[in-house]
């Protein structure tokens, strides 16, 4: 059984909240990486903002904008600085086939020191959580692996299905879309008689990444609701 990585796993060293939107800043496991920053350096509300398998590139840029936009001081970690620096993919085949490749290259517990690691350099007395895809799994892992975040928001996270007993340590919300083919709608029911306390939306006729406008499958309906929810879920539990 998987356990909860503790906050005392992880030395923080920061060295700038950059004026260029970027900020570098150290794990528990000594690896130092990048992350998009945006968003007020006072603010005492913080999210963190993990990507898809495509990097830190334009769509969660926009994502991170969005939530600074909303008043939280905001961090995108670089998720696959320990494969490659500086990963900004499109949605090609070979986009998605690099993503792919770096992703097998990074341990789970990795993944996990790094969003701890992002967390505390918000330095934000309440921080949530959002992830898309990949992101969206590892939103969840966030939530049920580690004691740092209040709130968690999952967006059609394809490896929740798999951790769908753990037992989240925050209050957790879940989107899904109905025609998604890499999530079975039996692995969503699975989720949610597993996680009955959750939040769990599921949206009529979009597919996966419903929520980009930069995918094929983008959804403006789709994606205006399930942002509303999103922000609603963290106005009412980040304090």
């Amino acid at each position: 059984m998987r356990s909860a990585l503790s906050s005392r796993d992880t030395v923080l060293h920061i060295d700038d909240w950059g004026d260029m939107g970027t900020v570098t800043f150290t794990t528990a496991d000594n690896f130092s990486l990048t992350g998009y920053t945006a968003g007020p350096a006072d603010a005492t509300k913080g999210i963190v903002v993990v990507q898809e398998i495509f990097g830190v590139n334009k769509h969660i840029r926009d994502m991170a904008d969005s939530y600074a936009a909303a008043g939280y001081k905001v961090i995108a970690p670089s998720m696959f600085d320990r494969a490659q620096k500086g990963v900004d993919l499109g949605y090609g085949p070979d986009d998605r086939k690099a993503g792919m490749e770096m992703r097998g290259k990074i341990t789970e517990e990795q993944n996990l020191h790094d969003i701890i690691a992002a967390a505390k350099t918000l330095g934000t007395k309440s921080t949530g959580i959002v992830g898309y895809c990949f992101g969206g799994t590892m939103a969840w892992l966030g939530a049920t692996l580690t004691h740092e975040f209040q709130a968690a928001s999952c967006w059609y996270g394809g490896g929740i299905a798999k951790a769908k007993d753990a037992k989240p340590n925050c209050p957790v919300q879940m989107h899904f879309g109905e025609t998604d083919g890499s999530i079975p709608e039996a692995d969503v029911e699975a989720i949610k008689a597993a996680q009955p306390s959750a939040e769990i939306y599921v949206y009529k006729g979009v597919g996966h990444g419903f929520g980009c406008a930069d995918r094929d499958s983008f959804d403006e309906e789709a994606c205006e609701i399930a942002q509303k929810r999103t922000l609603e879920f963290f106005a009412k539990y980040l304090k």
